[in-house]
């Protein structure tokens, strides 16, 4: 089989209604796979307002609004109907995609095995960990045992690190795992994208070392940790100043427990190389990431990466030469390794300068080549 004999389904339940880093590296794989000539379907909850227009043919699927406090914006698949079902006979793929184990995914997934379509699932985030920072992390096991099940019923994955990689194999989730990693936009994210004008406009002053987030804001993103973390450098009267950049439901909470921080909201496209170079040090304590594209993205602008030493980092960044790895949740130790960046420049500029020489290796068509690949290996194992 060939690149442009594959009819591939693609289901997701956040195609493009609201931006995030999984569904920019999805539709950036099917602008790919169209490109070599393959027929892409893809089936995900639709929105009148998405936050940008979709890449391919996008089937709705029904859904209703996550029912999970401070995540309304999100959608729920809830499974297959008539039309779904009639559609996707139509389409008649060679090839299923999952990203994300959901109720609409589980029930596509028994469709496939029923005629023997082959089947990949990308693994996007860490979903066990979520319930713990809504006061759920009882249901950690249950809902890991549930991924398991999901995911070996798949002929094979793909994860966006080697580090997560290891993890999934660990908890038993495939043996049959390939690396789908990250790439990064070189024009829109560059050091020389820095603008001094701009910072000033916040109230930045050329001298201030800005302590920078980026992301949606909600509290499995590390917002916690994050935010004891700058504490501690005031307590220790360390000086910095932190910008942010991003928005959510969360973004009360944040500035609540921020002191003098920037708050630059939502930015996309060049604003938003922009607002990440113009920062000094980027602070990513998240561990539900499988890879971490604002890390990748943060280096790209030339900025040193204080990062939880998590799966969503530990592939990226090298200890002691682009930034530094801290246990995850230890907001002293964050603090220990933000400290040196906070008042050394040069250590500052030259852990920067690795960063952005290291994301030179991540090229977007080379990395979704290696889903391509994976494609045509099933396919042809069935055929």
């Amino acid at each position: 089989m060939e690149t442009s004999d594959l009819r591939i389904a693609l289901f997701s339940g956040n195609y493009n209604y609201t931006r995030d880093g999984a569904n920019q590296a999805l539709n950036r794989l099917v602008g790919y796979l169209l490109r070599l000539g393959a027929a892409v379907r893809v089936y995900a909850p639709v929105v009148a307002e998405p936050d940008f227009e979709p890449t391919g043919d996008l089937v709705n699927i029904p859904n209703m609004r996550m029912p999970v406090k401070g995540r309304g914006e999100y959608r729920l698949p809830l499974g297959m109907n008539e039309e779904v079902r009639a559609d996707l006979e139509k389409f008649a793929p060679n090839m299923m995609h999952f990203s994300s184990p959901d109720p609409t995914a589980h029930k596509a997934l028994k469709w496939a095995r029923a005629r023997g379509i082959p089947v990949l699932a990308s693994v996007h985030t860490r979903f066990e960990t979520y319930p713990r920072y809504y006061g759920l992390g009882f249901l950690e096991p249950t809902i890991e045992g549930i991924l398991r099940r999901f995911y070996n019923r798949c002929d094979a994955l793909v994860a966006p690190s080697q580090s997560q990689i290891e993890e999934l194999l660990a908890q038993g989730m495939h043996s049959d795992i390939g690396l789908w990693s990250r790439g990064v936009d070189r024009n829109v994210f560059h050091s020389g994208a820095r603008d001094m004008e701009w910072r000033r406009s916040l109230g930045l002053a050329d001298e201030d070392v800005a302590i920078t987030f980026l992301g949606r804001l909600v509290m499995e993103k590390g917002l916690d940790v994050f935010s004891e973390a700058v504490a501690e450098l005031r307590t220790r009267g360390v000086p910095h100043k932190v910008l942010v950049i991003g928005d959510g439901p969360a973004r009360g909470w944040f500035e609540d427990h921020l002191e003098n921080a920037v708050f630059a909201g939502f930015q996309t496209g060049a604003d938003l190389g922009r607002a990440l170079a113009s920062g000094d040090i980027f602070l990513n304590p998240s561990i539900t990431e499988t890879f971490g594209n604002v890390t990748l993205e943060a280096m790209a602008c030339g900025l040193p990466v204080v990062a939880a030493s998590a799966t969503g980092a530990s592939s990226l960044v090298d200890a002691g030469v682009t930034g530094q790895l801290v246990k995850p949740g230890d907001c002293g130790l964050f603090a220990d390794a933000l400290a040196p960046y906070c008042t050394d420049a040069q250590l500052r500029a030259a852990h920067g300068t690795a960063g952005e020489e290291r994301s030179r290796d991540y090229s977007w068509d080379a990395i979704n080549q290696a889903v391509v690949d994976t494609y045509l290996r099933l396919a042809n194992a069935k055929g």
